[in-house]
């Protein structure tokens, strides 16, 4: 908790118990003693010693791992502060004030009250210590949560593209083996990749423009090693001015419909397609699967798959809907999050 607001819990407090002097001064104007104003100084004072007593020890009784011993130590220490104001009270309104000695007598009763009050007062700083240390501890999770979610979220980018960067290797590799003229524009077009991976992918959100140029580069790659022209349709619908998006968040599915989908159909064999409005951004992926494929688990949930789940249960939390299904022959994807 910041500390202007524990000052202010603390103003608020004492400003309460003022009012309690102050709203019998206007109850009993007519009857009030000679010694009132000097008492309700006084008896703050005390009060005062006795809260922060109390507030100031306590902190230490909480490090103790037997709560038992901890209680019985506050208790004393309540007892003790309390105890003290008897003997001060009666030293100030002997020696400073000098009250008339008839006036100045210890009774069974002024004790029992200045037990209550030194008690109540007590009760009231360890009930307000302990709400400092509940808001603060909160603070302290949510932050520790926010930092276990943050290195969390790095590892899982790190972990993208080493993925990313096998499987691409391994397609540049079939074109370089079979001799293929495409292999040095597929190198070219590593390079492009590569160089939004590294720089641009490090931040936590990217113009969607950008993310768009990176899903095209990497399916013009793929295609080079395909036989069949066109074989991925691409659709882009509405406006990508402004919009921003966690990065290398759609490559996992469209690298799972490369590798897993069927490549004996007719063109378009992967349908793609975006589309942007107010509010959201919904992306779709469409491929045939081959038979042997369908109860393959992997379609679902390899690694790549898994680590975007995660990455969008901690960016988007409750801002997402993913559903993937399949429908006889066909492998969906939609993901719809929202614009933030």
């Amino acid at each position: 908790m910041k500390r202007k607001y524990k000052i202010l819990i603390h103003f608020i407090y004492w400003v309460y118990i003022l009012n309690q002097g102050l709203f019998g001064l206007l109850l009993e104007k007519e009857s009030i003693s000679p010694y009132y104003y000097q008492d309700l100084f006084w008896s703050t004072f005390l009060n005062m010693f006795s809260f922060y007593s109390v507030y100031i020890f306590l902190p230490f009784l909480f490090r103790y791992k037997y709560k038992t011993l901890s209680f019985l130590i506050g208790l004393m220490i309540v007892l003790a502060a309390t105890s003290i104001r008897i003997p001060v009270d009666f030293c100030f309104w002997k020696y400073i004030i000098h009250l008339p000695e008839k006036d100045l007598v210890i009774k069974s009763s002024w004790i029992w009250n200045e037990l209550r009050l030194g008690i109540i007062t007590g009760i009231y700083a360890v009930l307000i210590r302990i709400t400092i240390n509940w808001f603060e501890s909160q603070k302290l999770k949510a932050e520790l949560i926010n930092q276990n979610q943050a290195s969390e979220l790095a590892l899982l980018r790190s972990q993208i593209n080493p993925h990313f960067l096998f499987n691409t290797l391994n397609n540049i590799y079939s074109l370089v083996y079979k001799k293929s003229d495409d292999a040095p524009e597929a190198v070219m077009k590593l390079s492009s990749i590569m160089r939004y991976t590294l720089y641009d992918s490090n931040a936590d959100k990217v113009f969607l423009e950008k993310e768009i140029e990176f899903l095209k580069s990497f399916i013009e790659l793929q295609q080079l090693r395909l036989k069949t022209p066109n074989f991925v349709e691409f659709n882009l619908n509405g406006s990508v001015e402004g919009i921003m998006i966690a990065p290398m968040l759609f490559i996992s599915f469209v690298e799972n419909s490369f590798k897993h989908g069927s490549k004996k159909v007719a063109s378009p064999g992967i349908i793609i397609t975006l589309t942007i409005n107010e509010k959201n951004t919904l992306f779709e992926v469409m491929n045939y699967v081959r038979n042997d494929e369908i109860q393959n688990k992997d379609i679902a949930g390899g690694i790549g798959l898994q680590n975007i789940k995660r990455r969008l249960e901690l960016i988007y939390k409750d801002k997402h809907k993913l559903d993937i299904n399949i429908n006889d022959d066909k492998y969906i994807v939609k993901l719809e999050i929202e614009n933030k």
